[in-house]
C-alpha cells in the first residue's frame, strides 16, 4: 500500500540531500530528485519507503544487496538512511537522466524498432548474466518496461530492486509471491521457487511486448503473426523458448540466452549494414577490445593506452579507457586536472567514471565492470593493463581483439619483449602489436625477424598523449584500419599533470 510522503521541494534530509521534485511513485514507495548540498552540481535520486517491524530487515536487504553491485547497466546505492522513528528509511542512489522504457515506448513507438529491440535485449541478458553469477546469485524478478530505464545514451539501466532476492536453493518454495501481473513466470503465482530463469521468462515477456507493439506478453498458439515484420524471423524461436511454462524447458542461463542473441544480432547486423560501417547497438561484434599490457614497468603502458583512446575518439568513435593495473591512481590525477567544477576529494571518489574528449575513463575497475561495457554502446574498449604478470590481468590482453605489448626503446631493454614472448609462446601470437618508443629501424627489423612478424613499430616522441601526433596517428590507423581524417585538437593537460 502506497504511503504518504514526508518529502516536500525545498527540505534537506540529513543535511545534505535537498530535494527538488518527485520523479515517481510505485506501489510502495516515492522516488525524488535531489540535489547535494556537499558537492555542488551532483543530484541524487532518493527512494523513500516506510518500513514497519515487519518489513525493515527486507528493505534493509535491498540496500545491502545494491551496495555489494557493481555494474554499468546498475545504479549504485550510495547512502542509506534509517534514523526515523515512524519507520521511513531513504535510499540514496544513482540519478538517471533518460526516461523508462515504457515512457520511451509511449512517446516515441517509432523508435522502438527491431535494432532498438534487440539492443536492449542484449543489454538485458549482460546485466542478468552478471545478477545471477552474484555470490549469492540475485534474482530480480521483476522485469517490465517501467523497471527499464533507457539514457540518452540509449543504453538501458536496470532500477527498483524492491522484490529482488538471493537465490536459496535448500528452498523448493517462495514465501512470497510477488511479480507484474503479464511479465511475471508462472512459478511466481506459487507453483515453486522462482530462480534465474523466472528472469529470462520475464526477458522473454518483455521482448515479446515490445515486439507486438505493447499488445502480447505471453506465448500463445499463432503468436508468430502478431510480432513485427522488421522482427528477425531467428528470434521467433528464442522468444518462445523464453516463454516456455516449464523453468527445465527455458534457456537454462541468461549467457545461453545471450549467446542465442548474439548470433541473431550479428546476422541481423551483416544483413542490413553490410560494409556501411555504421555502429548499431554495441553488439559485441562491433566492440573492439584493445588491451595494453607493459613487457616490464616503467614502458609507458597508461601514456600508450590514453594516446589511442583519443586518437580513436577524434574520428568519432565511442571510446572507453578502463583503468586495471596493479599501480591505479594515473587516473584520478587525470580526472583531478582535466573536469572542472569537480574540486573535492569526496567527489572524485564517487564518480569513477569522467569523460574527456570523447572518452569515458572508467578508473580502478573490475573485471565484471569490462563485462558489462561490452553490451554496451562502445566501439573500442582499451584496457590499461599496467606491466606484464601471470595473473588474471593476462586473460584480459590474450582474449582481447587487439593485444598491444608496449616495450621500451632502449636497445639494452629489448630482450623484456623477447622474454614475455617466450613466457607466452604456447598462446596464438598473430594478433599481437608491439609498440617500441623512439626504437630504431634496425632494432625493429631485428624484433620481427626473432618474433617472425611485421607487427612491430617503432612509435614518435609523442609527450603529449592527449594531442594529435600526425605520425603517431599515421600508425595507428593503420592497426586499426581507418581511413577517416582525424581533427586537431590541442590541449595542455599533459603538461598541467606532470
Amino acid at each position: 500500500m502506497i504511503h504518504p510522503t514526508r518529502l516536500y521541494q525545498g527540505m534537506v534530509l540529513a543535511e545534505r540531500y535537498c530535494i527538488e521534485e518527485k520523479l515517481g511513485s510505485g506501489g510502495m514507495s516515492h522516488v525524488y530528485l535531489a540535489h547535494d548540498l556537499r558537492l555542488p552540481g551532483k543530484k541524487w535520486a532518493v527512494k523513500e519507503s516506510v518500513a514497519q517491524p515487519s518489513q525493515y530487515r527486507e528493505v534493509a536487504a535491498e540496500a545491502k544487496m545494491l551496495t555489494s553491485l557493481s555494474h554499468p547497466f546498475l545504479p549504485r546505492i550510495v547512502d542509506f538512511i534509517t534514523d526515523d522513528p515512524d519507520g521511513y528509511t531513504y535510499m540514496v542512489m544513482d540519478y538517471i537522466e533518460g526516461e523508462t522504457l515504457e515512457q520511451k515506448f509511449k512517446r516515441q513507438p517509432a523508435e522502438v524498432d527491431a535494432a532498438f529491440i534487440m539492443r536492449c535485449a542484449n543489454q538485458l541478458c549482460n546485466v542478468l548474466e552478471y545478477l545471477h553469477q552474484h555470490e549469492p546469485p540475485i534474482v530480480f524478478r521483476d522485469m517490465k518496461p517501467s523497471n527499464v530505464m533507457i539514457t540518452p545514451e540509449m543504453d538501458i539501466r536496470l532500477i527498483d530492486f524492491g522484490i529482488a532476492r538471493t537465490f536459496k536453493p535448500q528452498e523448493s518454495q517462495d514465501t512470497v509471491k510477488l511479480g507484474t501481473i503479464g511479465f511475471a513466470a508462472p512459478e511466481q503465482y506459487g507453483s515453486g521457487q522462482t530462480d534465474h530463469r523466472s528472469d529470462l521468462y520475464g526477458l522473454g515477456a518483455l521482448i515479446l511486448y515490445l515486439s507486438t507493439g505493447g499488445h502480447y506478453s505471453e506465448w500463445m498458439l499463432g503468436m508468430e503473426k502478431f510480432i513485427r515484420n522488421d522482427i528477425p524471423r531467428a528470434m521467433i524461436p528464442i522468444i518462445r523458448k523464453l516463454l516456455h511454462h516449464q523453468p527445465a524447458e527455458r534457456y537454462q542461463s541468461a549467457s545461453d540466452t545471450r549467446q542465442a542473441l548474439g548470433q541473431v544480432i550479428n546476422d541481423y547486423y551483416n544483413r542490413t549494414h553490410r560494409g556501411s560501417g555504421n555502429l548499431v547497438g554495441g553488439w559485441n561484434k562491433i566492440t573492439q577490445v584493445i588491451a595494453v599490457m607493459g613487457a616490464t614497468s616503467g614502458t609507458g603502458t597508461t601514456h600508450t593506452a590514453v594516446a589511442i583512446a583519443h586518437h580513436l575518439a577524434r574520428s568519432q568513435q565511442k571510446v572507453a579507457l578502463v583503468e586495471m593495473n596493479d599501480h591505479p591512481g594515473a587516473f584520478a590525477r587525470i580526472q583531478q586536472v582535466a573536469v572542472n567544477g569537480m574540486a573535492e576529494q569526496q567527489m572524485l571518489l564517487e564518480e569513477r567514471k569522467f569523460t574527456l574528449e570523447g572518452v569515458d575513463y572508467w578508473r580502478e575497475s573490475a573485471r565484471a565492470e569490462v563485462v558489462g561495457l561490452l553490451g554496451g554502446s562502445y566501439r573500442f574498449i582499451i584496457l590499461d593493463l599496467g606491466r606484464y604478470q601471470q595473473n588474471a590481468r593476462l586473460e584480459e590482453f590474450l582474449r582481447a581483439d587487439i593485444p598491444i605489448v608496449v616495450g621500451s626503446g632502449a636497445e639494452w631493454r629489448y630482450q623484456d619483449v623477447l622474454k614475455m614472448a617466450a613466457d607466452l609462446h604456447r598462446y596464438p601470437r598473430d594478433k599481437w602489436h608491439y609498440y617500441l618508443p623512439l626504437a630504431p629501424a634496425d632494432a625493429v627489423s631485428r624484433l620481427q625477424h626473432e618474433l617472425h612478424t611485421e607487427q612491430i613499430y617503432s612509435i614518435p616522441w609523442h609527450p603529449d598523449p592527449f594531442d594529435h601526433q600526425p605520425a603517431t596517428a599515421s600508425i595507428l590507423k593503420k592497426i586499426f584500419g581507418e581511413d577517416r581524417p582525424s581533427a586537431v585538437r590541442k590541449r595542455k593537460l599533459w603538461f598541467n599533470l606532470r
